[in-house]
């Protein structure tokens, strides 16, 4: 059987997600999205009605964003989020948008043509949190 990595970021404003000060994160999203999907090894993304996901509110806090992808690798994730120059810049700077989170991000293994849900994310999430890495649920 094939597999394929999901990988779930959260994140919480530090200002509602229309203040002027989130302006330069928003603005780079359509070009940072798009750069990921035409990476090799790109499956899938989590997007809400308009090209991100920024409108999706599943947490109680609407504060907080949710980024949801599927990779057929660790490599082509890693390639993207951390060889990306695009993509490393959004990071350098998160510190002036959202607010330091303990668990962040999970990793987990699906089977190929499998998608995960933002159910299957917090689960996950929570899974880290409480156990810290495991096999079901990884940094």
């Amino acid at each position: 059987m094939n597999w394929h990595l999901v990988q779930v970021n959260i994140a919480r404003f530090i200002k509602p997600v229309e203040d002027p000060a989130n302006a330069d994160f928003m603005n780079v999203l359509d070009r940072v999205n798009a750069l990921a999907e035409g990476s090799p090894g790109f499956v899938w993304r989590l997007t809400g009605e308009g090209n991100n996901a920024t409108d999706l509110k599943p947490f109680e806090d609407p504060q907080i964003a949710i980024n949801m992808s599927v990779w057929e690798s660790v490599d082509a994730l890693g390639a993207f989020v951390y060889r990306n120059m695009d993509h490393r810049g959004v990071m350098r700077r998160r510190r002036e948008w959202f607010e330091p989170r303990e668990v962040y991000m999970a990793l987990w293994w699906v089977p190929a043509g499998r998608l995960p849900t933002i159910e299957d994310a917090n689960a996950k999430l929570e899974l880290l949190e409480k156990l810290g890495p495991t096999p079901e649920a990884f940094t």
